[in-house]
């Protein structure tokens, strides 16, 4: 029997440099999917149920990120690497605090994906560029959908009543078309 056999000739091809991108992205991701989650459980704790919806949804949306990189790592050949996480934190100064948190770890998601992006372009590696391209897309929504959120506090306020009305507003949020994807 014979293990860790490419199922395509991609594998093989794959750049050590963009391999450890992705392998890295798949600890990016299982952070990202933890500090949701912890954000989701502080919120419901705290009585903020339309955030902790939303954000237990996004947990799950980047758990599924992690999952589509680890399948496509071990589809080509190359092997996922399945990383120990940090500890998210569990509690929070507020709930704009909250989204802010959030609003900067995409921001920083979309750094990885346009550099693992411009690696791609740079090997001529059009499998994993095309591969990319849907996380490019994905990373706008996602940064916009929190911009949207904050911009809620700006309109509506930041004391106890504006609060209240923001995180019903943030429940009642449909997740975006991409997550289904």
């Amino acid at each position: 029997m014979v293990f860790n056999r490419p199922r395509t000739t991609h594998g093989m091809r794959l750049s050590p440099r963009l391999k450890k991108m992705l392998n890295d992205q798949i600890g990016m991701e299982l952070y990202a999917a933890n500090y949701y989650l912890s954000m989701a459980s502080w919120c419901e704790a705290t009585g903020y149920e339309g955030s902790a919806k939303q954000l237990y949804m996004q947990a799950d949306e980047e758990r599924a990120h992690m999952m589509k990189i680890v399948q496509h790592l071990n589809e080509i050949g190359a092997g996922a690497v399945i990383p120990s996480v940090v500890k998210p934190p569990g509690t929070f100064k507020s709930l704009e605090a909250v989204f802010k948190l959030a609003l900067k770890n995409e921001q920083a998601v979309t750094v990885a994906f346009d550099k693992m992006t411009d690696a791609a372009q740079k090997a001529k590696d059009h499998a994993t560029f095309a591969f990319l391209q849907w996380f490019v897309s994905e990373q706008i929504e996602e940064e916009k959908k929190m911009e949207t959120i904050l911009q809620k506090f700006d309109l509506l306020g930041r004391d106890k009543i504006a609060v209240y009305e923001v995180d019903k507003i943030i429940g009642a949020m449909e997740p975006e078309p991409a997550a289904a994807a």
